[in-house]
């Protein structure tokens, strides 16, 4: 096959090398093939790949420079992705894996392009319908109530991670997170830790968990149906009711006084409200919701420690540009630990 090559150079992306891998993989690809960097993501790197044909695909890889040992697993992401492929959850299907650090650099995975819009702020919002946001809070409780009754054993994803403790487990690591990453004194940090972690509620089963079910996270048909859940790098094994507390800590309502991260979606008109999602999953899973104020608080408080070391990451130097929305961060560390003070009667 002869490969034709662009003169735009994309970082992150050797095209001669990947090009020729995907081509052993994909039918009648037409080169030269063109990559996009998509943006809203601050870990993972995310690309849309077209072929000369229109044909679109998406490849993942580890963040650019030093990466620490164990984190942007892409096989472990490759392996989940492949596993759900037959199950209710909807994913992307996977085209192929590279574990061959001389094509791109780093290891990567590909897979088909799936249609949607990701609904991150308000401007996105009005990609679907007003009579259709309603659809989206239950369309969204229906894919994680998918994710949190897949067959583990089935899916040979029984040993994806440790299944007890899961909440204290988290506790002590976004903790020592935040101390590592900070340059300011936050004792509410602290004392939202140490209060959360004298209450943690028995966790009554391990499922399997996204660990970053959001909005922003899953792809939206315009008739409001979840077309893809994305961005599994930081799923396992836990408590189911910890993922809905962290779809809860991201959905900004319309009389919230602040939005950490800058804009949402879920104010503009229409979308469900945070105790619509929480009933809305006890009816369809059965499960007991009736600590749902602790996972919430404790959601806001672990978002609070992820933004607090997202800022410090780009402050220092990782990024070169800091977003609008990172900016406000020290800000809306603040604030959310303080909603889960708040939420727990501190």
């Amino acid at each position: 096959m002869n490969i034709e090559l662009r003169s735009v150079v994309v970082k992150g992306i050797e095209e001669k090398p990947v090009t020729e891998w995907l081509s052993a993989r994909v039918d009648n690809l037409g080169s030269p093939l063109k990559f996009e960097l998509i943006t809203g993501g601050h870990s993972n790197l995310t690309y849309r790949v077209t072929d000369n044909n229109d044909r679109k695909w998406v490849l993942r890889r580890p963040p650019l420079g030093h990466v620490l040992e164990g984190a942007h697993d892409m096989v472990r992401e490759h392996r989940l992705l492949s596993s759900l492929d037959d199950s209710d959850v909807p994913v992307p299907p996977v085209v192929g894996l590279c574990t061959d650090s001389t094509i791109n650099g780093a290891d990567f995975y590909v897979t088909e392009f799936v249609e949607g819009y990701v609904l991150r702020d308000q401007d996105s919002a009005s990609d679907v319908a007003t009579d259709k946001r309603p659809v989206v809070g239950p369309k969204l409780i229906e894919a994680l109530a998918a994710i949190h009754s897949v067959d583990l054993e089935a899916t040979s994803l029984a040993d994806l991670g440790k299944r007890e403790d899961y909440v204290a487990r988290q506790l002590r690591t976004w903790l020592r997170q935040f101390n590592a990453m900070t340059s300011r004194k936050l004792p509410v940090i602290e004392e939202v830790h140490d209060v959360l972690t004298t209450n943690i509620p028995e966790q009554r089963e391990a499922t399997l968990i996204h660990g970053d079910f959001r909005l922003d996270n899953c792809l939206v048909s315009p008739q409001g149906e979840v077309a893809a859940v994305l961005d599994w790098e930081i799923s396992t094994l836990g408590d189911p009711l910890a993922d809905l507390g962290i779809l809860l800590a991201y959905w900004s309502e319309q009389d919230d006084q602040f939005l950490p991260l800058g804009d949402a979606a879920t104010i503009y008109g229409g979308f469900s409200s945070r105790q619509e999602l929480v009933t809305e999953y006890g009816r369809v899973t059965g499960r007991d919701t009736s600590d749902m104020d602790f996972f919430f608080a404790f959601a806001s408080w672990r978002l609070a420690c992820i933004l607090e070391g997202v800022h410090a990451r780009y402050v220092g130097g990782a990024n070169p540009e800091i977003p609008e929305e990172v900016e406000i961060f020290p800000q809306s560390v603040v604030y959310l630990a303080e909603r889960a003070a708040e939420i727990l009667g501190l």
